[in-house]
């Protein structure tokens, strides 16, 4: 065990993280994360279901004539910042004097495709006209006028865009002014999350931000509640301390700042499993905050997600008649049925010794498979997206399940696990349905399910000094990892992340 001062304990009670759980963390580092071992990649016709037009519509149907039954909730991971986004204008207002060279003469020296196609498309922007009647008279040239525009949306003193959490930036650009991202997720949440006239909405954002959110909620809600005679049910919430991780120094010993505390870390993406286990609702629809689409785009969009959850509701009932069944006694024949359904619709491998298992064993293995939350996740084609994708994977005990992994989670340097990386048809577009209760209608302890071997190490340096970092299992990745599985392919339309600034010049961001 660790040993740790008085102040030592007195920090970790102050953020609600256990002595054991940091004791469990420094034992991670010591023992590292081992890579996945890829057993394929999902396709097509073996691990990705792929639906007709008519199949489409009729799941569709299905979570139509279900819906004013269900209470629905929209899940809004919001807490990035819009700092990376402008990462490479920051760069270019720090290597960029007007009065010293001209532009061309700039970007033809640096080779910074980023700043010519952003300085060459400015009034394709959503904040260009707001941006301009705030340098206007103030550029004695074309050249400067560009790299005041850039210096008017990032400076603290102008529009300090690289502050603010990327909810709130102007996305889109329409006749009657810009929408934010999370206005358009209001807008599509009146589509396929609204039942009896309510749309239910939670966003998870940063501390720092949440009086901007509130803010704009004021703003919009009335505006869109008015126009699509929908009532909102916005809720909000922040990471939790309690899922901060420790950092280590090399030597696998907790890294201490200068005034002796000792260093946590935000946990990523994947401590907020927290924040998804304290909400219930029969389906929660879950898409990241940068994901939208101008107006024309919406209805393909809407019609996708209430595709998946048609599937989610259809693969659902079939699930919950079974395991009431299986609160009794059922004959081997009924249990096989269920195993049957298990692995076809469910897409769930059994241990390699259930055959060698007694009846009252197998049992208790198809009970404790079908008790288990749904996840419908919708895949795109593989453009070349830097990212996760579907592949079935195989654990230390030689289990086999569907996952979504990360690049990072892959021995690249095996040949064969690089192959089968290479040959990935789809990628994760996070486009997520969730069923997270029960046959009973309680909802399942979500951390339950976690895979806390699916994390990441990574290291990083803080006042010059080298550490370790932990970063907990992404929340579709390990967070996720001992859900039902469903990878369902979906329009490419449906992904249309903004990482950079110049996403914003793509098609579906142009109204």
């Amino acid at each position: 065990m660790i040993e740790l001062s008085p102040k030592d304990l007195e920090q970790l009670d102050s953020k609600g993280i256990s002595k054991e759980k940091v004791a469990n963390q420094i034992q991670t580092f010591k023992e590292g994360i081992p890579f996945v071992q890829l057993s394929q990649a999902a396709v097509v016709g073996n691990g990705i279901l792929r639906f007709s037009e008519k199949e489409q519509l009729d799941l569709l149907q299905y979570f139509e004539d279900n819906r004013k039954d269900l209470e629905l909730l929209k899940f809004v991971p919001a807490s990035g910042a819009a700092s990376r986004m402008f990462k490479a204008m920051f760069n270019f207002l720090d290597s960029y004097d007007p009065s010293e060279e001209k532009l061309s003469e700039y970007i033809e020296r640096t080779g910074d495709t980023d700043a010519k196609k952003f300085t060459e498309n400015l009034s394709d922007f959503p904040f260009h006209e707001l941006i301009m009647s705030r340098i206007e008279g103030k550029a004695s040239s074309k050249d400067e006028e560009a790299y005041l525009f850039v210096k008017e949306m990032l400076s603290e003193e102008g529009l300090n865009y690289g502050f603010y959490p990327k909810g709130l930036l102007p996305f889109h650009k329409y006749e009657i002014g810009t929408a934010t991202p999370f206005e358009e997720h209001l807008k599509e949440a009146v589509l396929y999350a609204k039942t009896k006239g309510k749309a239910n909405l939670h966003f998870t954002v940063s501390e720092q931000h949440d009086e901007m959110f509130a803010k704009e909620e004021a703003t919009v809600g009335p505006k869109i509640s008015k126009k699509t005679d929908t009532n909102f049910d916005v809720s909000y919430s922040n990471q939790k301390p309690s899922t901060d991780t420790i950092a280590v120094d090399m030597e696998n010993k907790p890294f201490k700042n200068s005034d002796g505390s000792i260093l946590f870390r935000p946990g990523g993406h994947g401590a907020l499993i927290e924040n998804l286990n304290d909400q219930d609702a029969d389906i929660i629809f879950i898409k990241n905050i940068d994901n939208v689409v101008v107006d024309k785009n919406l209805e393909t969009v809407s019609n996708s997600k209430k595709m998946l959850a048609g599937v989610l509701k259809k693969v659902q009932d079939k699930a919950f008649a079974y395991a009431k069944l299986l609160e009794g006694d059922v004959s081997i024949e009924k249990a096989d049925e269920i195993k049957a359904f298990l692995e076809k619709d469910l897409n769930v491998r059994m241990p390699i010794n259930y055959d060698d298992l007694s009846v009252a064993e197998q049992k208790a293995v198809i009970k404790d498979r079908i008790n288990r939350p749904i996840r419908i996740c919708g895949m795109v084609k593989n453009e070349g997206e830097p990212g996760g994708g579907p592949f079935w994977i195989k654990d230390a005990n030689g289990s086999i399940s569907l996952q979504i992994i990360e690049s990072a989670q892959i021995d690249m340097d095996d040949k064969g696990q690089a192959a089968i990386l290479q040959n990935a048809t789809h990628f994760n577009p996070v486009d997520l349905v969730c069923g997270v209760r029960d046959h009973k209608g309680k909802k399942f302890n979500l951390l339950d399910f976690v895979d806390s071997k699916q994390g990441f190490i990574t290291g990083k340096t803080k006042e010059g000094k080298e550490l370790k970092a932990l970063e907990l299992p992404g929340l579709w990745n390990g967070a996720m990892a001992f859900w039902n599985t469903i990878f369902v392919e979906v329009p490419l339309v449906t992904f249309n992340p903004v990482k950079t600034v110049n996403d914003l010049l793509k098609p579906t961001h142009q109204a």
